[in-house]
């Protein structure tokens, strides 16, 4: 579904990729792991066509994606793709509900159906009872299960999440280590995860080692 060729990425004269190759298959957890610097949040934002290589491809389902630009970039992105991060980005303004709804009302969806997903992941994340909270009410581990739901309310082909659990204590890092294995196996939903948590890469299908720029065999 997702492949990446010969991808290279310079920051001035330091090289930070180094002619990566990578194949992620449709239900799949894949955990990209390394030290600090090894490259591994440039490769997901690369991957997710939020930066753009120096050198190699990207393709999703065949067609290359790196060199999108303007609308139709942006139309990819918000059609095929979700992401979560370790800061949870939520609008304060905006209740839990509409937070989760922002992507689709980008997309032209209608607010009927929107309202009735997104009260549905919700259920499903177990904050169904907080719709009308707004991010600063919420707990930290309820603010994450919310940009979870916000990444999947497009139905997105593949959700790629940076150190999502880096701001979560133990028990809510576990229970959404549990969450994405139970989208995987539930939806056939497929994340690309950059992570040092070893208890999230060890449920993963894959675990990608980077170390350098280079993958460790």
């Amino acid at each position: 579904m997702l492949e990446g060729k010969g991808i290279i990425k310079h920051y001035g004269p330091l090289q930070v990729l180094k002619n990566i190759d990578l194949s992620i298959g449709q239900g799949e957890i894949v955990s990209i792991v390394g030290s600090s610097g090894a490259g591994k949040s440039t490769l997901l934002h690369i991957l997710g066509t939020l930066d753009k290589p120096d050198g190699g491809a990207v393709f999703f389902d065949g067609h290359r994606i790196d060199q999108l630009k303007g609308k139709a970039l942006a139309r990819f992105r918000n059609r095929h793709t979700g992401f979560v991060f370790q800061f949870h980005h939520l609008l304060p303004e905006f209740t839990a509900l509409e937070n989760i709804c922002m992507p689709g009302w980008i997309a032209g969806s209608s607010n009927r159906e929107l309202e009735k997903r997104a009260n549905l992941l919700m259920d499903m994340l177990g904050i169904g009872a907080k719709a009308e909270d707004k991010p600063g009410t919420l707990s930290g581990g309820e603010q994450q299960r919310v940009a979870v739901a916000r990444s999947l309310i497009n139905k997105p082909a593949i959700v790629f999440a940076d150190e999502p659990t880096g701001n979560l204590d133990s028990a809510n890092a576990n229970a959404l280590h549990n969450l994405f294995c139970s989208l995987r196996d539930e939806l056939g939903q497929t994340f690309v995860i950059v992570t040092h948590n070893e208890e999230l890469s060890a449920m993963s299908n894959r675990v990608l080692q980077l170390k350098d720029g280079s993958w460790i065999s």
